[in-house]
């Protein structure tokens, strides 16, 4: 099983918003981001900083796929 994080890049683009400008919204570093890039795991509080600022649930940010 893998994680996708789609469905927040989706979001990113529906609000006009580049990856770099949600990092320093959300105060995540540049390594997290990149690991997101690759659709690597990440810690539940880094998930949790991300809805919140964006104010988006964790289904609608990510998703876990075989």
């Amino acid at each position: 099983m893998s994680v996708s994080y789609n469905r927040l890049w989706k979001q990113l683009i529906d609000k006009n918003m580049k990856r770099i400008e949600m990092q320093h919204l959300t105060g995540i570093s540049a390594n997290i981001l990149a690991r997101m890039g690759k659709n690597q795991y990440v810690s539940m509080e880094t998930v949790e900083k991300i809805c919140k600022k964006m104010d988006c649930t964790i289904d609608e940010m990510m998703e876990f796929t075989d």
